[in-house]
This record gives structure tokens, C-alpha cells and sequence, in this order.
């Protein structure tokens, strides 16, 4: 599991023409989700991404976790995480996830960081056409992937 992670002053999505989730203060999470990941990848990333100190405390040091400022989290599927651009000029998605099984494991990532957070999330719709809106603040912007934990 690949996540992209955007600290952000405030982030929106819109499908159809209409807000599906927004959010102001917190982190905007791009999702990108493999055939091989499991339980514990989600878990470990839910835990990594609300205990991770990025953002800036009185002094502007970042030592504050994402629970410390209370913001919010803004989650959005990508499946474009997990292209190969190693050939020609067309990216190959062979390794991401096929829809059935990455949906169930979107949804199961928004549930546990939501328990982990202690509030809803917002998000995006699974498969559909969204025009995510943000303005990234520092900017601050991350890569954890869950097959690279060491």
C-alpha cells in the first residue's frame, strides 16, 4: 500500500460537481492499493499517519501529530500509486490492485484510521471521476509505503 500524504490548511473533493468530502487543517491521503497488501499494512500505516509529527508546534518545529492539532483527514484512492513507468510512454498498472479487492481494502483503511483518529474521515468516492482540491501547507508532502517499513 502506497499513500501519498499532503499536509494541508485545507483539502476538497468533488464528484459530479459536488462536494464529497472536505476538510480544513489536517491530511489529504492519496491511497494506492496492491494485490498484496494486508491487515497489518493497514494497520501499520493508520498508526504511522496519525502518530506522525508534521506539524508545527508554537515555536514552528514539527512536534505535533496529526491527533495533536485535532485536523482532519481527507482520503482519496489512487490507483496511479502503484504505476510502472519503466517502459515506453505508457504507464502499466499490472501491480495495482484489481477493483474488487482494492475497494475492500480502501474501505477497511478508512474505517481503522477513522477508530485510530477518533473521528469520521472525509473521502472521495472508490472508481470514480473526483477533482480533489488543496492547498498544501508548508508544503509538506510524504511517501510511506507499507512494503518499505525498515
Amino acid at each position: 500500500m502506497r499513500i501519498v500524504i499532503q499536509r494541508v490548511s485545507e483539502a476538497s473533493v468533488e464528484i459530479d460537481k459536488k462536494v464529497a468530502g472536505q476538510i480544513e487543517q489536517g491530511l489529504m491521503l492519496l491511497v494506492g492499493i496492491e494485490e498484496a497488501d494486508t491487515k497489518e499494512d493497514v494497520e501499520w500505516l493508520c498508526r504511522k499517519i496519525v502518530n506522525m509529527r508534521i506539524f508545527g508546534d508554537d515555536k514552528g518545529n514539527m512536534n505535533l501529530s496529526l491527533i495533536d492539532v485535532g485536523g482532519g483527514a481527507l482520503v482519496i484512492s489512487q490507483f496511479t500509486l502503484h504505476a510502472s513507468t519503466k517502459k515506453g510512454n505508457r504507464p502499466s498498472f499490472i501491480k495495482a490492485a484489481k477493483p474488487d479487492f482494492a475497494e475492500q481494502k480502501y474501505e477497511e483503511f478508512k474505517q481503522t484510521l477513522s477508530s485510530y483518529l477518533g473521528k469520521e474521515i472525509q473521502s472521495g468516492k472508490f472508481g470514480a471521476d473526483m477533482k480533489v482540491s488543496l492547498i498544501n501547507d508548508g508544503p509538506v508532502t510524504l511517501l510511506l509505503d507499507s512494503k518499505n517499513k525498515e
